[in-house]
């Protein structure tokens, strides 16, 4: 089999399990969420060790730490992405699952912005077409609603800052996520050790303190670490094997997938201010995606004709 059909494959297993994973913390309704991140966070640390340890490659971690400036990238990225996680968990839990697949669908259009703001990036007409399609869509289900899709608009601002700080991160994806998870296991530990030892409640003012106490959830919290770490590994095989276009395209997997699960699955209401949001969005991710292949298409010929061109005739 061919690298590229290798990496689209890889990617689209990536996207179905980040897709159906809401229905994994469904789950774990009943545990805090903060009690879940925590688990998420050392399960995810023992499983990406063990990786590393068996690549042989556990030293790049210290080499990447030991860096001032890398360091502090790698402590602000595992600040956004344990918000994330933390808001895709409360949200699942909430029965928010709607506005979860609205904040990765946002994402792209957001990383526009960011682009555009913080590294200088030009864009093209049709790309901030989208960015202001998906800006309507927002006010227009604020307006319906009466609130803000916060959980959306949290969920794909985490999530584009992170991928922001990690554009500078000298490191594979691996390597980062595990420096990150290394930076945020002691707070696990210590929020862990309050919940057991101490009886503390978070945002939901629940106790519970479930590993060790019931087979069943020990186990789901202890699955927390492939569940992470696995579409994580695919995605960073699949990025080195296809097109950054094709990998933005395939993501959408993804989001459709979460989408589904909270309206067919759990049942979500899904009124008409949402379809005409999402129809909103939709057409403006058509929009990007048509843009950004066109774009990746007159780049491939103009280093064709480039080449071309440096050729000497015998």
């Amino acid at each position: 089999m061919e690298e590229a059909r290798k990496g689209i494959l890889a990617m689209v297993a990536a996207c179905v399990i980040w897709g159906l994973s809401s229905m994994y913390y469904k789950l774990l309704a009943h545990v805090p969420p903060e009690e879940v991140l925590g688990h998420r966070t050392l399960w995810s640390l023992v499983f990406f060790g063990l990786v590393l340890a068996g690549q042989g490659r556990l030293a790049e971690i210290g080499a990447l730490m030991a860096r001032p400036r890398a360091l502090a990238l790698v402590a602000l990225a595992a600040l956004m992405i344990s918000a994330n996680w933390f808001l895709f968990i409360y949200s699942i839990q909430i029965g928010h699952a709607v506005e979860a697949s609205l904040g990765y669908y946002i994402f792209p259009l957001v990383a526009v912005a960011l682009g555009f703001l913080f590294l200088g990036e030009r864009h093209s007409v049709p790309k901030w077409v989208a960015v202001g399609l998906a800006c309507v869509a927002v006010a227009g289900l604020t307006w319906g609603l009466g609130v803000a899709p916060w959980v959306s608009l949290a969920l794909a601002g985490t999530f584009g800052i992170y991928g922001l700080v990690k554009r500078g991160v000298a490191a594979g994806p691996v390597v980062s996520v595990t420096a990150e998870v290394v930076l945020l296991a002691p707070l696990a530990l210590v929020w862990l050790w309050g919940v057991h030892a101490q009886g503390w409640t978070g945002l939901t003012g629940r106790h519970l303190g479930a590993f060790g106490h019931d087979l069943s959830d020990s186990l789901l919290l202890m699955l927390a670490g492939p569940l992470t770490a696995t579409p994580l590994i695919l995605f960073s095989y699949a990025a080195r094997r296809v097109s950054y276009a094709t990998v933005g395209l395939v993501q959408y997997i993804n989001p459709t997938l979460q989408f589904l699960v909270a309206t067919l699955v759990f049942r979500e209401a899904f009124t008409p201010w949402h379809a005409m949001a999402f129809a909103l969005i939709w057409a403006a991710l058509a929009l990007y995606s048509a843009e950004s292949l066109r774009g990746e298409r007159a780049a491939r010929r103009a280093s064709s004709n480039s080449g071309t061109s440096g050729t000497t005739p015998k």
